[in-house]
């Protein structure tokens, strides 16, 4: 689905995607903010400087995804609705509700293929993961609903600005440049090379959180990264072959089955 919107200006294709990545930031400052205790604050900072400096290098890497985004997206024909409307006047709902049925399913479908994957290779990697941290994991109905609006807004709307929308739109534009614009928008080749390597670093993102808790791994590194790098292929398919917004809801609608799945675990652990 090709729709170049050159009838914004660069301006506002920067502005409103950063506005809509917001959302998810406040998120997770204020996760930060109530669910840090008061012994793990370093020396030096209070509670609430911490939480906020915690938002800074996902503003940065926010900001610079739109910026390469606002650039690249519209030049190889990867639609967004919240670009269109500025132009045309329509409704995102509009435009987008032919698409929620697939985008939900797809996402609920990836968040299930997931949670079956990752038990399929816990065998191979439990080793790799010391009893204090497998206990440390287990969560309480509070932190599960503490970390809802993390893996809905940041998970499903800001990681889907900075890997899809930056990243993946840079990659299929630089592709098509190198290959000297031999057609009017990149090929499927370009396309799923983009969808691919942005799917694979969304999962190498993982690592320096994972690294936090646990000595790295080959095997850890591999699961981590493969896990990833399958819901990041399919929320790159829906950004190519839909939109930027049908890729956010299925983002979002894939957390659902880890929600369940951890309020599940609290209840019959």
């Amino acid at each position: 689905m090709l729709a170049p919107t050159y009838g914004v200006s660069f301006a506002k294709r920067f502005g409103v995607t950063l506005l809509a990545g917001l959302p998810g930031i406040i998120a997770l400052i204020g996760y930060i903010y109530f669910t840090t205790p008061p012994t793990a604050v370093p020396s030096g900072l209070s509670l609430p400087l911490l939480a906020v400096l915690s938002g800074i290098n996902p503003l940065v890497l926010l900001s610079v995804a739109c910026l390469l985004g606002a650039y690249a997206a519209p030049r190889v024909g990867l639609r967004s609705y919240l670009i269109d409307r500025m132009e045309t006047g329509d409704k995102v709902w509009q435009q987008l509700r032919d698409e929620v049925g697939m985008a939900i399913v797809i996402g609920i479908l990836g968040g299930v293929l997931i949670v079956v994957i990752d038990a399929v290779m816990m065998p191979f990697v439990a080793q790799d993961l010391p009893q204090s941290v497998i206990g440390a994991t287990r969560p309480t109905v509070a932190s599960v609903l503490a970390y809802a609006p993390v893996r809905f807004l940041y998970g499903g709307i800001t990681e889907e600005l900075m890997l899809r929308f930056g990243l993946m739109s840079v990659l299929a534009f630089v592709g098509w440049r190198v290959t000297g614009q031999r057609a009017d928008s990149p090929g499927p080749v370009i396309m799923w090379t983009a969808i691919v390597i942005s799917a694979v670093l969304f999962g190498v993102g993982h690592l320096p959180a994972l690294a936090q808790s646990v000595n790295l791994t080959p095997v850890l590194v591999v699961r981590t990264v493969f896990l990833n790098m399958v819901a990041g292929v399919l929320f790159g398919w829906l950004y190519w072959r839909r939109s930027l917004e049908a890729a956010m809801v299925a983002h979002a609608s894939f957390h659902v089955p880890l929600v369940v799945l951890s309020l599940l675990e609290v209840v019959l652990l």
